[in-house]
């Protein structure tokens, strides 16, 4: 029997992932936020401005590189990158913000808050409130704080509060925590502006919509180089904002193989990774089902990854209902593989990934290498990788790096 490829239903469910598992003061406020979301997502007067500011401001759309070097030191498929770092900000992280700016600004939010890992969508979400006037408060793990100081720094520039989560392990998790409760307590007058593809409904659904500009525009342009499909498609997965939008507007073509990569951190054991799809369960985390890292039985693991911003212990819920119907495959690169792929894309393509896009880097040269020279794979190269440098160099100087 041929699995379904695509399944959500109106109350934010991909199959059995997703939902809204959050207490009464908050459903109401999500309520709210749907209703604003599906009224405006199909207006053409909030389409035209969205895609005015994608063009003129965010410099959309990003290219689709064909990467000969990488090509040939693969020795398989073409290789093409979709060039998600030339966006302004550096990464796909804005896409979703701009979005978001807009729907806050019609539901008349002024406060804006949010979590950050890597910076990435920090540095976004204080770009568009500084854009529309907004007051900004980004939270983000004091581990992250340390590792991505430059984008602290960056964040605050633009005129945002950067408050360090000192709980947990002072990682994504915990930022992400501490904004929830941010949003209970504040909800009268604050959007939370999510950042990936994970959240009670309807986060996930409402990431998805600005992130899908990412594959539109790379199934047109493949299209327009190739005349024809390619044959996988390849995104780093932490939550999955940047893979879901890659892959959303190819999942109907049955020929087009989606293959997300997980952080492998240092191994498969709890605590050494953040790869819930690939060592998780089913779970809740953050007012959703979804693949979740468990150790001692119930208990979410501590996670680990060299990238920030993949260092979460849930993923998406479409990504999981991707994994379980069978229309995506999900596996990991590890952190030496991430380092690895890091460097050979500095040195061979003149371009600087982020440590987040570099897993997507490593998995993608993996597959290319098995293909036929006359096959396609697409690799989502979701950020660049200026706010990595120092930990890069770091590492260099403490004798860390084989």
């Amino acid at each position: 029997m041929k699995k379904k490829s695509r399944e959500e239903n109106s109350d934010g469910f991909f199959g059995d992932f997703g939902g809204s598992i959050v207490p009464p003061e908050l459903a109401d406020v999500l309520e709210e936020l749907k209703q604003a979301f599906y009224e405006i997502k199909d207006n053409p007067e909030f389409k035209e401005e969205l895609a005015y500011l994608f063009k003129d401001y965010v410099g959309k759309p990003s290219p689709l590189y064909f990467a000969k070097s990488l090509t040939e030191e693969a020795g398989g498929a073409k290789i093409y990158l979709k060039r998600e770092d030339l966006n302004h900000t550096g990464a796909h992280k804005i896409n979703n913000c701009i979005g978001q700016a807009l729907l806050a600004r019609k539901m008349g939010k002024k406060r804006i808050i949010a979590e950050t890992g890597a910076g990435q969508h920090g540095v976004a979400t204080a770009t568009a409130c500084a854009l529309f006037d907004m007051d900004c408060i980004i939270y983000m793990g004091e581990v992250d704080t340390k590792r991505q100081a430059l984008n602290v720094f960056r964040m605050e520039l633009l005129g945002a509060e950067v408050k360090p989560v000192t709980a947990g392990d002072g990682t994504l998790k915990d930022a992400v925590d501490e904004a929830l409760k941010d949003f209970v307590q504040h909800a009268d007058d604050t959007f939370y502006m999510l950042g990936s593809a994970v959240g009670p409904d309807p986060y996930p659904t409402m990431v998805k919509e600005f992130q899908s500009v990412i594959g539109r525009e790379a199934r047109s342009q493949i299209l327009e180089k190739e005349s024809k499909l390619p044959d996988y498609i390849v995104a780093c997965v932490g939550g999955g904002s940047n893979a879901i939008g890659l892959f959303a507007p190819f999942v109907d073509d049955e020929e087009v193989n989606i293959l997300g990569i997980e952080p492998g951190g240092t191994g498969d054991k709890p605590g050494q990774n953040a790869a819930p799809l690939t060592y998780g369960k089913p779970g809740e985390l953050h007012g959703f089902k979804s693949y979740v890292l468990y150790e001692d039985g119930d208990v979410i693991s501590h996670t680990h990854s060299i990238a920030a911003g993949l260092d979460y212990p849930g993923v998406g819920p479409e990504h999981s209902y991707l994994k379980d119907s069978g229309r995506a495959k999900y596996t990991t690169a590890s952190d030496q593989e991430a380092l690895d792929a890091f460097h050979l894309l500095s040195e061979k393509e003149g371009i600087i990934p982020a440590l987040e896009s570099a897993h997507a880097i490593a998995g993608g040269m993996k597959v290319a290498a098995d293909l036929d020279e006359d096959q396609i794979v697409i690799i989502n190269l979701s950020g660049r990788g200026d706010k990595d440098v120092a930990q890069i160099k770091e590492l260099h100087e403490n004798g860390k790096l084989k």
